[in-house]
Parts: structure tokens; C-alpha cells; sequence
């Protein structure tokens, strides 16, 4: 069960490595990202971050290195794959396509709500007992 615990919304040209540090609680012992996470350890908000970073390989080194590297990059997006749910329960059952309203504090303020009620139809089994 993977649920939202927090949340970071910005202007479109600020890149998601930027708010990486805002989204994590701080118990983490890995770190999984796709190949738009490249370099994130070097980062200065991260130096004495004792993680296990899972970035994934870019397209064109994955195809350069074989199978057996593939097959490593595969389990990754598994693990990768298993966060995106609750996104796509946003976009489906939410309808949450595009922005609606001028300026990042509205929307910022929809984007929450949805995922607290993401979070009531993930936890929905668990609250019913």
C-alpha cells in the first residue's frame, strides 16, 4: 500500500531534482528514481545521506550494456512503478489532467486535496474495520 505523505508542487521550468529533499520523511535507506535523477547524489542537500541510491540508466546505456544489466533496470521500474499508482488514480478517477486555475496556490490547494482523497481510497479497507 503505498500512500502520498507529502507533497511539493512548482512552477513547470524547475526540475523535479530540485524538490527531491522535500519529499522524503527522512527515514529512508534507498532512494529510486528514473534516469531524470542522474547525478542526485552529488547534490549538495545530499552529502552525508547514508542512501542506497536506485537511479535508473538512461535509454541509450541501457541498450549498450546487455541483458543482464537489463534485467536490473527491469526490477527497478518494478519498484518504481508501484509509487506511480496513486498518480494514476488522480489523473483517472479525479479527472486531474491539466491545471485549472491561474497561479500555483490554487492549484497547489486542488493537488492536495486529491491526494488526501487518493489516500481515504487507498486506506479505505484498513479505515472500515
Amino acid at each position: 500500500m503505498h500512500v502520498i505523505h507529502s507533497r511539493s508542487t512548482t512552477a513547470a521550468n524547475e526540475h523535479d531534482v530540485t524538490q527531491a529533499k522535500h519529499l522524503q520523511h527522512g527515514d529512508e535507506s534507498r532512494f529510486w528514481g528514473d534516469a531524470g535523477y542522474q547525478g542526485i547524489h552529488k547534490r549538495p542537500e545530499f552529502e552525508g545521506h547514508d542512501l542506497s541510491w536506485n537511479i535508473a540508466a538512461r535509454p541509450g546505456q541501457r541498450r549498450k550494456l546487455g541483458e543482464l544489466f537489463d534485467l536490473l533496470e527491469r526490477r527497478k521500474a518494478q519498484v518504481r512503478a508501484k509509487v506511480e499508482h496513486p498518480f494514476l488514480r488522480i489523473k483517472q478517477q479525479f479527472g486531474y489532467r491539466k491545471v485549472r486555475y491561474k497561479g500555483l496556490g490554487k492549484n497547489t490547494n486542488r493537488l492536495y486535496l486529491l491526494a488526501a482523497f487518493t489516500n481515504l481510497l487507498t486506506c479505505k479497507k484498513y479505515l472500515m474495520t
